[in-house]
């Protein structure tokens, strides 16, 4: 595994792939507008670059367009506060890969919207996750990613823990003197679902962790249950630090709307992503064009597809969005997983691993570059589009945006933010 990072596009836009034509998705006499394509100060792209289909889209509809969420909900910092507790501290997130935890002590420090927390795996395979705290003083215990080869001790006095929590060695202090309560690390709530962590800050209560869990992802695991997420090897991960909130993502991933003016080459691989977003089924996966099977620019690998797709499940592209903070998208081949982490109310970190079937990890001429590559493609020019949006949003002329018929999808975080938070 090896990391890529990028920082947020007004410093790299150097860097980032130009097409600067739509191939069949524009006519001979399209354009876009300067030589910087998308990322131009400029109109964004020529009102002439709109597909007939997408036109067709936007003016067939004459559904009403429902507001966004305010402008605080984007920019201001004490909406951002309000979101920590009643999401990012209180329901299921998305923390990683169990794979990255394979042996007893093996353990990661992630930070949950200002939380730190270990997760750990202890001598009988069991995950256990913790307020990154000791009880004594409140110094923080572990860092990064490693492997223990012991307890879990705190570097100020020496404090040391179980893997699952418990207290078992206060130096000079007697146990007894020590408040019951103090004698365990903070308990957080962790659970796994095909591969993937989770963890709850807040305790689900009397009811069973698991399926607090598993109600809240619904139909997922039996839609994705073919793809054999849980036996996926990740072999290559990239991390963006992205300047704008974490909602202007999701909002992004959860429509299509703008996929033809801004992901040229994903429409050349699936092509119903260039009509304005109406009308995908979802449910059943997008079709890819004739001929093309996977997220690449030939729309095809040398790599198998997973042995227990259906023939529907190996020609389509599926995606789920699990709020608050996982994005995942499936491909025949392989499967781009991102957790999305707010680092404040303007900047998002993202992370994305992906992860194909460990056959083809094993092979000697296994080449995961097709696939990484389009993909950080295409994951540049969303975090592009949505600083340009970010960006905007900071005018006093303002206050909020617009849904699109066909960006119903993107009303899921208006409804999932308002009921977490009481609006």
């Amino acid at each position: 595994t090896f990391v890529v990072e990028f920082e947020d596009s007004r410093g790299a836009r150097g860097n980032l792939q130009v097409a600067k034509e739509y191939s069949e998705l524009q006519a001979p006499d399209q354009r876009f507008i300067g030589e910087s394509a998308w990322f131009t100060c400029g109109p964004f792209v020529s009102p002439a670059s709109l597909t007939k289909e997408l036109r067709m889209a936007t003016e067939a509809s004459g559904a009403a367009l429902e507001h966004s969420l305010p402008k605080t909900a984007y920019v201001a910092t004490d909406f951002y506060e309000r979101e920590q507790r009643a999401i990012f501290w209180s329901d299921w997130v998305y923390a990683g890969r169990a794979e990255s935890l394979p042996a007893e002590g093996a353990y990661q420090v992630v930070d949950i919207a200002g939380e730190s927390i270990i997760v750990i795996r202890d001598h009988e395979q069991r995950l256990h996750a913790h307020v990154n705290l000791c009880r004594h003083r409140g110094s923080r215990l572990l860092c990064g990613a490693d492997t223990l080869r012991g307890a879990i001790r705190c570097p100020y006095h020496g404090w040391s823990y179980a893997l699952d929590g418990r207290l078992i060695a206060s130096p000079f202090i007697e146990r007894e003197a020590i408040p019951e309560q103090a004698r365990h690390l903070h308990t957080v709530a962790v659970e796994q679902w095909g591969g993937f962590i989770f963890v709850k800050i807040a305790q689900p209560g009397a009811g069973d962790a698991r399926a607090d869990l598993f109600q809240k992802l619904g139909g997922i695991p039996e839609r994705l249950a073919r793809y054999g997420l849980a036996d996926l090897r990740t072999a290559v991960t990239l991390e963006y630090r992205v300047a704008a909130n974490w909602k202007v993502l999701l909002e992004n991933y959860n429509e299509c709307y703008h996929c033809a003016g801004v992901h040229p080459e994903l429409c050349q691989i699936v092509p119903a992503f260039k009509r304005g977003g109406a009308n995908l089924d979802w449910e059943r996966g997008i079709p890819h064009r004739s001929g093309a099977f996977t997220f690449s620019f030939t729309g095809t690998s040398a790599r198998r597809a997973f042995p227990a797709l259906s023939q529907e499940e190996r020609v389509r592209h599926n995606g789920e969005l699990i709020y608050p903070n996982f994005m995942l998208s499936l491909s025949a081949d392989h499967v781009a997983a991102f957790r999305v982490l707010p680092d404040g109310p303007e900047r998002t970190f993202v992370r994305c691993d992906f992860l194909f079937h460990p056959d083809e990890v094993a092979r000697k001429t296994f080449d995961p570059r097709d696939a990484v590559e389009f993909w950080d493609l295409v994951n540049r020019q969303d975090w592009a589009i949505c600083e340009r949006v970010q960006d905007g949003m900071q005018s006093r002329f303002f206050e909020y945006g617009y849904y699109a018929p066909m960006e119903d999808a993107s009303l899921d975080i208006r409804r999932y933010i308002a009921g977490r938070l009481g609006l």
